[in-house]
């Protein structure tokens, strides 16, 4: 990220990732009772799915998220189950930092469950922003995660020099006087989305965080810490996609966590009209049909897919 000030760089890159709003609520939650029954969603086609997808939604975000894409998902024969983690969502907790160890527990825990579900399906892993953070930790930890592949959108994969000394002394100082202290991306002048229905949806959406506890920052900030150092860990069959209009997440942003990618087999996608909301963006359809071409095996009705390595190189090539 360049120019602005330091408080507004460190503003834009701690509250802007938590500003990855959904389309308003269409499917009724199941309420959680407990850490083995979060609260949860699920889009299921007419007849036995030939594959199922695990959606873990982003920072501030819930299994709401994934309703557009899952209707159309499972319209196609693909299922799609999403849950709210912890700390988001309807969960009870709702607004405190859960850990990155209990988010990693509670993917475990949803990716058993389908495991009774559908017995001999193959299952992905679509982690959205930092959703894709909480994949990779996952993988750090070698938690038991069969899959059949891995599906990244817009992840918020990133920190390094963005968050100097100073930044992250500043974030540690704060979240230990004042950690109940919130924050909001108001007056930053970040945009998410193209997708103004789904931008107006925020403001009436009472489960989406609107304001964000410091210590909350602070423990998403550990995250994609550990999320950018364990990159190279991540398997393939890997998809990553990302959006050229993605303010929240830019592009060099991105094709520096793409540098860090080992899988293979690893394909990449930057949209030209993508922003950081790609499965909500008015161009969503275009990631939908990929996603689901790439379950599939098929060439990416986009035609904009790429090896990682090559769009590594061509994000060093453009203007930072």
């Amino acid at each position: 990220m360049t120019g602005g000030s330091a408080p507004r760089r460190i503003a834009r890159l701690l509250v802007g990732v938590g500003m990855t709003v959904m389309a308003a609520c269409s499917t009724a939650p199941q309420p959680g009772g407990g850490p083995r029954d979060l609260p949860r969603r699920e889009w299921l086609s007419a007849e036995p799915p030939r594959a199922v997808i695990l959606a873990v939604h982003g920072f501030n975000d819930y299994s709401n998220a994934f309703t557009d894409f899952g209707a159309y998902a499972a319209a196609g024969g693909v299922a799609v189950h999403a849950y709210d983690q912890p700390g988001f969502g309807a969960n009870p907790d709702a607004g405190l930092w859960a850990g990155s160890g209990a988010l990693v527990a509670s993917l475990v825990r949803e990716r058993r469950r389908l495991t009774a579900l559908y017995p001999g399906r193959p299952v992905y892993l679509l982690g959205d922003s930092m959703g894709a953070a909480v994949l990779i930790a996952a993988v750090a930890q070698r938690a038991p995660l069969e899959r059949a592949g891995i599906i990244m959108t817009a992840p918020a994969v990133w920190g390094g020099d963005e968050l100097n000394p100073l930044y992250r002394a500043t974030l540690w100082l704060a979240a230990h006087i004042v950690p109940a202290l919130k924050l909001t991306g108001e007056g930053l002048g970040v945009v998410a989305s193209d997708n103004l229905e789904v931008l107006r949806a925020l403001g009436a959406d009472p489960l989406f965080i609107k304001a964000t506890r410091v210590d909350a920052i602070a423990g998403l900030v550990g995250l994609m810490d550990l999320a950018l150092a364990e990159t190279p860990a991540v398997p393939g069959p890997l998809l990553v996609l990302g959006g050229a209009r993605d303010e929240v997440v830019p592009p060099h942003a991105h094709g520096a966590m793409l540098g860090r990618v080992s899988a293979e087999p690893c394909t990449a996608v930057v949209y030209p009209e993508g922003w950081h909301l790609l499965l909500r963006d008015l161009q969503r359809q275009v990631v939908w049909d990929d996603i689901l071409a790439w379950i599939d095996g098929a060439p990416l009705p986009s035609g904009l897919a790429e090896p990682c390595a090559a769009e590594v190189r061509q994000a060093a090539q453009e203007p930072q």
